[in-house]
């Protein structure tokens, strides 16, 4: 069953929108590259929180690439931006897909 993470954070204060999207962008191939990778969104709320949500074929699949992004060095430069307190991660079943 498919799986969305979704992890919720702000940045650190002076990041500029312009240099976190790139960081996230430079992010694409190691993410893509996890076994079980579906899909990936990042949005920003009028209140400056964003949300990094990703789907993953199968929560293993979710939580084994957790954890090997967070130990490759090439993912460094985007969690530097992230104010690390205020990120939060939750794993949901997808129910229902309307595109």
């Amino acid at each position: 069953m498919r799986v969305i993470e979704y992890v919720t954070f702000t940045l650190v204060p002076g990041t500029g929108e312009a240099a976190f999207l790139s960081a996230a962008r430079s992010t694409e191939a190691l993410v893509r590259s996890r076994p079980g990778f579906v899909s990936r969104r990042l949005s920003r709320g009028p209140d400056g929180r964003w949300t990094d949500a990703v789907t993953w074929a199968s929560l293993a699949e979710a939580e084994a690439a957790a954890q090997a992004v967070m130990a490759d060095p090439g993912f460094g430069p985007f969690m530097a931006l992230i104010d690390g307190p205020s990120a939060a991660m939750r794993h949901e079943h997808l129910a229902l897909t309307l595109d």
